[in-house]
């Protein structure tokens, strides 16, 4: 298959003009060849990652994060080098699908609400540019969703019916804790500063990332850390089914990863 046509389908599901102004999606490196029969999916480009989606035979790679937010060059023998030495050595082009993936609230992002089967969904922040069809059920694009569960249910209940697909092994609360809540929020990766959006529009759980001390101690609703890792990482592995079915002439993998945090584990001295 093309590569132009493989860009073409990733970009109809997580739309170039519609990312953050700071943000880098897009190709990351270019490569010579045009035609790709076997795609990989990842979380981050780290050399760990590449090289595992290499070893399954990738000629394209997709992931979440960009290489880098702000290019520079390669003068240094660090992750940055080591990932272009493996994707220049192979003729491997690797895209980025970052903002331009979380605001689409009809993808891959979405797929907490759905398992959790949220009724009366709306856009947490709508993003600043609409270049394409509105999602779901008219929602725009934008980042976090709120919504109705079907019946109201304790913040863990939430929390243990996400476990069925992310770790929540370094997860942790905040702000007061309600006997039940029916109207939740999430938003995927570093969401914490919707908060107060989430808020607004009822909400009454809200699940994100990377939530700061301050952010934490001044929580008027509950809200649930369940790390940055965490929630992305399902999401590219729903992307790779997606992308499977959109592409069905590729051969798509998805590489798992690990958090880089990781809880002490009870061990008597971890350090």
């Amino acid at each position: 298959m093309q590569l132009t046509e493989i860009i073409d389908v990733i970009e109809k599901i997580a739309p170039p003009a519609a990312q953050a102004s700071w943000d880098c999606s897009g190709l990351q490196v270019a490569a010579h060849r045009d035609t790709v029969s076997t795609l990989v999916v990842c979380l981050d480009p780290t050399p760990a990652s590449v090289s595992a989606a290499l070893q399954r035979g990738a000629q394209c790679i997709v992931s979440h994060h960009p290489l880098l937010l702000t290019p520079r060059l390669p003068r240094r023998l660090d992750a940055y080098h080591e990932v272009l030495r493996l994707l220049l050595r192979e003729d491997v082009p690797l895209y980025a699908c970052h903002t331009s993936l979380d605001v689409n609230t009809a993808g891959p992002a979405a797929w907490v609400a759905e398992e959790l089967g949220l009724t009366r969904r709306a856009v947490i922040e709508p993003a600043a540019a609409q270049p394409a069809p509105s999602g779901q059920d008219g929602l725009p694009l934008g980042y976090g969703l709120a919504g109705d569960l079907p019946a109201p249910m304790p913040p863990a209940r939430v929390l243990q019916q996400l476990s069925r697909w992310i770790d929540l092994s370094t997860a942790t609360l905040c702000g007061p804790q309600p006997d039940a809540v029916r109207r939740i929020g999430y938003c995927t990766g570093s969401g914490s500063s919707l908060l107060e959006e989430a808020r607004a529009l009822g909400v009454e759980f809200y699940i994100t990332g990377d939530v700061k001390y301050h952010t934490a101690l001044d929580a008027t609703i509950c809200m649930a850390d369940v790390g940055h890792h965490s929630l992305e990482e399902e999401m590219m592995r729903r992307m790779s089914q997606l992308l499977q079915q959109r592409l069905p002439g590729l051969t798509v993998f998805f590489v798992p990863s690990v958090s880089p945090l990781r809880p002490l584990g009870g061990a008597a001295n971890p350090f």
